[in-house]
């Protein structure tokens, strides 16, 4: 009798095979569709005789933008309207992320309050927003809220030389200097510097079992030093109101931004509330018994055993949501704020050039943004990781 053992299978019973020929399969197929489309594009570009390229960058952009962080004219370039539409997506990422982190992990938190009006608050939160679409609740804040404001003559002065209208909200405001570009240089190597003396602070103190004190100092002395330079440094200018009834000087953001910023926080802000949760739920009931045999009260508790540990489950999940308030920043065309995607379709509306824009400008712009988040999400968790260590 024939032993079948030590024999291979036929291919076509291999799982091996199959795993490997369906992938292959797969991406024969992406190349088949993607060529057909792109021979698609050209037969049609030859027909029609459009000539691609990006020469019309340099022309004239003609068309005005309400909200502008940095100076702009009509007479500019399309290719530095494009940047003040980049600059614009920016500055909602950028204050989104911040602000919506905040509201996250305080309503996550709020969730496992001993408080049972807090705890029920937060619920009644998460699942409102969560629940809403975000279109409808971005105009809520526009027309329910931020319309609301009286006009520039009966403009709403709030301590600090801050003025509230329909005209925009008016902040004190460091000037767009060379001194202010210098300073933010040294705030970002102090930044890191910072970083790197904590690291080392930590290793010290669990390796070594030293006291870290002089470490300690210098994190003090940076931190004092960063003040002083926001403080004095910056030269903030504030809003003032001239005869005419006009306010100059500072920064003045458009009700527009602040609604989608509203908007934008508030949504994303339900979901990660939900990660804090999950995170925290994460950790051990034991460490919440250990506290507490420690006589640490629900606060402190949560502030030096809960939630450290539960960092680790909490900071790679965030990056999604990071991800999804960058993109959802596009919906700020529904209530008239000009960022990337509204000043470039106003762009290939104009000049006639949709393919360069939507197929490589666009695209390239997201996917820039997401591969920063990417970037420092993995650096967050390489940090939690080190710190865990």
């Amino acid at each position: 009798m024939t032993s079948n053992i030590g024999q291979k299978p036929p291919l076509w019973r291999d799982d091996r095979f199959w795993r490997i020929a369906i992938q292959v399969l797969f991406v024969l197929v992406v190349i088949a569709v993607v060529a057909w489309l792109g021979s698609n594009l050209s037969r049609n570009i030859q027909q029609q005789a459009i000539k691609l390229g990006f020469d019309f960058l340099q022309d004239e952009a003609k068309f005005g933008i309400g909200d502008t962080p940095i100076p702009y004219k009509a007479t500019d370039p399309y290719s530095y309207a494009l940047l003040i539409g980049l600059a614009n997506s920016l500055r909602v990422m950028v204050f989104g992320i911040i602000l919506t982190t905040i509201v996250g992990i305080t309503a996550g938190i709020a969730s496992f309050s001993d408080n049972w009006l807090v705890s029920k608050l937060s619920l009644l939160y998460v699942e409102v927003v969560r629940n809403t679409p975000l279109l409808l609740q971005l105009l809520f804040w526009y027309f329910g809220v931020f319309f609301q404001l009286p006009k520039l003559s009966e403009k709403i002065q709030l301590p600090g030389s801050i003025f509230l209208s329909k005209r925009g909200i008016y902040i004190p405001w460091p000037p767009f200097t060379t001194q202010l570009f210098l300073w933010l240089v040294v705030l970002l190597v102090s930044a890191i510097a910072a970083v790197l003396i904590w690291q080392w602070r930590t290793k010290l103190m669990v390796e070594q079992a030293q006291s870290g004190q002089p470490q300690l100092i210098a994190l003090i002395a940076i931190a004092i030093a960063a003040v002083l330079i926001i403080i004095i440094g910056f030269g903030w200018q504030r809003p003032q109101v001239l005869d005419t009834g006009n306010i100059e000087g500072g920064l003045r953001l458009t009700i527009e931004f602040f609604a989608l910023l509203a908007g934008l926080v508030f949504y994303t802000g339900a979901f990660i509330a939900e990660i804090v949760r999950a995170g925290i739920q994460s950790v051990q009931k034991g460490q919440w018994e250990a506290a507490r045999s420690l006589g640490l009260k629900s606060g402190l508790a949560m502030r030096l055993v809960i939630f450290p540990q539960a960092l680790r489950v909490i900071i790679p999940s965030l990056n999604s949501q990071y991800m999804n308030l960058a993109k959802n920043s596009s919906l700020a065309s529904a209530i008239g704020y000009p960022d990337i995607y509204s000043i470039a379709q106003t762009t290939f509306n104009q000049a006639g050039h949709e393919i360069e824009i939507i197929v490589v400008i666009i695209p390239l712009t997201y996917l820039t943004i997401n591969l920063i988040i990417s970037f420092v999400m993995n650096l967050l968790n390489r940090t939690v990781q080190l710190q865990e260590r």
